[in-house]
């Protein structure tokens, strides 16, 4: 069974370093701060994760808490904790020597999802939902943009965003509103071809590969990786099947131009043509 993980493993990386040799110039780039501002430390076990959000970043920060013995259980930590407690440092924290020790010595990982099902596991979970953030910032930017005959109240408010509205604003060269890391490519936040990782997971096979890669750090033998949906626990998570039904919203070359926007998220990590 290792084995066959290892070799997995094995191939995950090599598609990822062919692409970054064949797509990108930044080899020789410096890694600054803002290049690792994503990745958290865990010095017990000399693990830096780059956290990819709706990929199982909540439990994974929970996993690295445990490791480094801030819980005793990953059951113990709630959501809040885990991503506005700072009780996990981040490798932009430290100085030039300290980033650079730790990108040489330390097991480097990151956790991927499709690119369509995360993009609409992240809408469902921040404009489907009351949230304070996302409907006064994005939302209200988003309809006042993209909704013809917008009501007084949704523009008030920004709550009720469609898929479609939130792709046109994605696509959108002229965003009203910046980035966000929940829909970024995977390739910005982690910076993959500046960084070389040593592993590489996937949502889809989370169990197997979470547990795997426990297994590789020595991590202890009663830890395993938290199977509960942190957020909105009652849903169903976002399927294939649900992400199809987000996508049939849009027009064919909206689609497309989605697909563009996150080729180089499906070309590196090997997820097929929706």
């Amino acid at each position: 069974k290792w084995n066959s993980l290892y070799q997995i493993q094995r191939e995950r990386k090599r598609i990822m370093r062919e692409t970054c040799s064949k797509y990108k110039s930044n080899n020789r780039r410096i890694i600054t701060p803002y290049h690792v501002s994503r990745i958290f430390v865990e010095d017990k076990y000399r693990v830096l994760y780059c956290e990819v959000p709706k990929a199982g970043c909540s439990n994974w920060k929970r996993v690295l808490m445990v490791l480094n013995g801030l819980a005793s259980s990953t059951k113990d930590i709630q959501h809040n904790t885990v991503h506005y407690g700072n009780y996990l440092k981040r490798l932009d924290g430290f100085d030039h020597k300290g980033i650079y020790h730790r990108l040489n010595t330390y097991t480097k990982m990151l956790f991927i999802r499709e690119p369509f099902e995360k993009l609409v596991s992240a809408f469902r979970d921040k404009f489907e939902h009351p949230n304070n953030y996302y409907h006064p910032v994005f939302g209200k930017a988003i309809i006042s943009r993209y909704r013809v005959n917008a009501t007084k109240e949704a523009l008030r408010t920004g709550s009720g965003v469609k898929f479609k509205e939130f792709i046109q604003y994605l696509l959108d060269v002229h965003r009203p509103v910046g980035m966000d890391i929940h829909w970024d490519h995977v390739n910005r936040l982690c910076s993959p071809c500046l960084i070389d990782y040593d592993f590489v997971g996937k949502f889809e096979s989370m169990e197997e590969d979470a547990n795997f890669f426990l297994h590789l750090i020595g991590a202890p033998q009663n830890l395993t990786f938290p199977k509960f949906k942190d957020r909105h626990s009652d849903e169903e998570r976002t399927t294939t099947k649900i992400t199809q039904h987000y996508f049939s919203q849009l027009s064919p070359s909206q689609r497309q131009r989605s697909y563009d926007f996150y080729y180089m998220d499906y070309l590196m990590f090997n997820y097929s043509k929706p």
